[in-house]
């Protein structure tokens, strides 16, 4: 069943490169609302918790390194078709494939230095969502 939430975060490089304000008004401008929003600085465990899904893949370790590098921007996001529209927001997980005016071509370094993660599906975006907001009612 599909949802109006979604899921989240500007990643360490966007963070310490300063284009964080410049995607979160690419991000209100597409018609999302901001429902709940935090900087955190993950540690190597957390990080991993969170890539969960990733343990068995060769690039789950430097992949926890690289979130856990800096700060990140986590966020909650509302909008009808909310998951689908996003995934067009941000563009290709490799910013070289990534259509003109997308967040990842605009602000991407590499794949893994790609700017945002944004959640893949409703389910996912549930999950992602509640592991750094426990408390929001009814994700």
């Amino acid at each position: 069943m599909a949802t109006n939430r979604t899921f989240t975060m500007v990643k360490p490089d966007a963070v310490a490169d300063g284009h964080s304000g410049a995607i979160l008004k690419m991000i209100e401008g597409a018609g999302f609302r901001i429902v709940a929003m935090k900087m955190v600085k993950l540690t190597k465990e957390r990080a991993g918790q969170f890539y969960e899904v990733h343990k068995e893949r060769p690039f789950y370790g430097s992949l926890c390194d690289y979130m856990s590098s800096g700060h990140i921007i986590a966020v909650i996001l509302e909008k009808e078709n909310a998951v689908a529209d996003f995934r067009k927001l941000i563009g290709a997980t490799n910013p070289a494939d990534a259509a003109d005016g997308t967040i990842r071509k605009l602000y991407a370094k590499s794949m893994e230095s790609n700017a945002v993660h944004g959640s893949d599906s409703d389910e996912n975006a549930a999950i992602e969502g509640s592991f750094y907001f426990a408390d929001i009612e009814k994700f």
